[in-house]
């Protein structure tokens, strides 16, 4: 299939395409020189690709799912952590959503005086702290996008 067929099947750009190929998360089948050919398989690639990203993986954990054949290769335990993860999120967007439906409703005169409010605000406040510390924890890498 080339690239402008698996474009066109999987609703990627060709420069999403060869930026995947790049990171090593799918590979080409043809000469160097010649356009972009992939094998079949590529559209199971991509769509675990998809899978990854709609679960929050990066690109390097979704490159570490794959053998380099391309067959899939995942790792239970990094899924079960990353379900965990999600498990978090859920209890504290669930969290969020009762407290701003609470807000909503609050018979108190002033959300400053509501001390569920005061809750809510300091949950965010502490979710926007450890998303800031788990930021600076991490090295500050350039991503190049692909182009467009």
């Amino acid at each position: 299939m080339d690239i402008a067929e698996v474009a066109k099947r999987s609703g990627l750009r060709a420069s999403t395409l060869r930026y995947y190929e790049e990171k090593g998360l799918i590979q080409s089948v043809g000469q160097p020189g010649e356009r972009r050919r992939f094998a079949p398989g590529v559209m199971e690639q991509l769509a675990l690709i998809a899978l990854g990203q709609s679960a929050g993986f990066s690109l390097d954990d979704i490159r570490s799912m794959f053998l380099p054949s391309g067959e899939p290769n995942i790792d239970r335990q990094l899924l079960a952590a990353k379900a965990d993860e999600l498990d978090t999120m859920v209890k504290r967007l669930k969290a969020m959503s009762n407290g701003l439906r609470h807000a909503a409703a609050c018979p108190a005169e002033s959300h400053a005086q509501c001390p569920s409010f005061q809750r809510l605000l300091k949950a965010a406040a502490d979710g926007a702290l450890e998303r800031q510390q788990r930021r600076s924890a991490q090295p500050v890498v350039g991503l190049r996008r692909p182009r467009a």
